[in-house]
């Protein structure tokens, strides 16, 4: 078999010195740095700032490379971007109910970001908002790689115990990305719930809005909200609904039968397992005939189509407007603290948090080509008549 040699380049904006991860207002010297790696006909940019993806380029069908996450040019513009464009979200993700929860018999009052009320994405100056340490870089050129790591105090935002959180990136030349964050509680148990929060537009992220795409979702239920966008703690079927995407569908097609449009949590089907790893959605891009494919260890998705951006200037002088891109965040349960029949997102020292998540690209019109079922028939052997496989 030949070898190809594949391109690694590393490539630092600006030099900083960052120890076990900084709040970016306790150092005000301290600076954002970027990072490329490539690999084959894929490339990706992260920033310090949020362990944040800024970019991820590949391919389209005519081979022509393009950039389909939406984010910012400058990575100090991440400082002050609301969306949360590409950053790592935590320590608990989406909703917690009254900014507050109990544990082990005792009260935790946190810092609500919320109608003064609730708790998102870990409150005020949480993971996304903080300057993650560069721990190691591995220059390989089949699977180059980059972690990142910050250290979380005890009380941070009213969370109890200090944590040690890492998150990994890694791109393959076979158009695969993969991230994995993992978390230690060091003395105490502590809710734990991350997401990789980056918006997604298959077509490139300056094309326009992703309701032209086509979205399959391995879930038939839902955890319905109330107006305040916090689950009931109930589980609704989504056969027959606008959140019915059990088989392909357009996201367009159905959107408008919903205020604003999708932001929901869908309960993955499969094995209540956190070490194996679950179908989790597939995204088809008519224009781009780019084909995207998730798989995650966790149990739940957020489906979010990007509902409230508005005008947000971004990469190359790109205007985003409303559903300019799209969210799929492989997820514990929203508000899990308070619904016992939630999967408990509660993690201890002795059993640390492990988020895997994997992102297969390909092209429809490769896909096309192959055939699946001819090569399931290949497979069957028949005996006494019967097809065993």
């Amino acid at each position: 078999m030949d070898k190809v040699c594949f391109l690694l380049s590393l490539l630092l904006v600006v030099a900083s010195g960052v120890v076990n991860g900084v709040r970016s207002e306790d150092k005000k010297d301290s600076k954002v740095e970027v990072f490329e790696l490539k690999a084959g006909n894929i490339s990706a940019k992260f920033a310090n700032y949020g362990a944040s993806l800024m970019s991820l380029v590949i391919p389209d069908k005519n081979g022509k490379p393009g950039d389909i996450v939406l984010g910012y040019d400058s990575p100090d513009a991440y400082k002050d971007d609301e969306t949360y464009f590409g950053r790592v979200v935590g320590r608990v993700a989406n909703r917690i109910r009254d900014g507050r929860f109990s544990l082990n018999r005792k009260e935790y009052q946190l810092k609500p970001n919320v109608n003064g009320k609730h708790m998102l994405h870990g409150g005020p100056g949480a993971l996304a908002d903080v300057i993650w340490e560069v721990k190691k870089i591995k220059e390989d050129a089949n699977v180059p790689t980059i972690l990142f790591t910050y250290d979380s105090p005890d009380g941070e935002n009213g969370f109890p115990g200090k944590v040690k959180f890492s998150v990994r990136y890694l791109i393959r030349s076979d158009l695969r990305f993969r991230v994995t964050m993992k978390a230690k509680p060091i003395k105490e148990a502590t809710p734990l719930n991350l997401v990789q929060h980056t918006y997604w537009n298959l077509g490139n992220h300056d094309i326009g809005d992703i309701l032209s795409e086509e979205i399959q979702i391995f879930a038939s239920e839902i955890t319905p909200v109330d107006n305040e966008q916090i689950p009931t703690g109930k589980l609704q079927p989504v056969k027959g609904t606008p959140y019915d995407f059990i088989e392909p569908r357009v996201i367009g097609s159905r959107i408008k039968e919903l205020p604003g449009g999708y932001d929901i949590n869908y309960v993955i089907e499969g094995p209540d397992d956190p070490v194996k790893m679950k179908k989790i959605a597939t995204v088809k891009d008519p224009r781009s005939g780019r084909v995207m494919r998730l798989t995650s260890n966790q149990p739940g998705l957020q489906f979010y189509t990007g509902n409230l951006i508005k005008d947000v200037k971004g990469k190359g002088g790109a205007v985003y407007k409303a559903h300019a891109g799209l969210c799929l965040t492989t997820q514990g349960f929203p508000d899990a603290v308070h619904h016992p029949n939630f999967p408990s997102i509660i993690v201890s020292p002795g059993k640390p948090y492990k988020h895997k998540m994997l992102y297969k690209f390909s092209m429809a019109s490769d896909e096309e080509k192959k055939p699946e079922g001819k090569k399931l028939e290949n497979r069957k052997l028949i005996l006494n008549d019967k097809i065993l496989i």
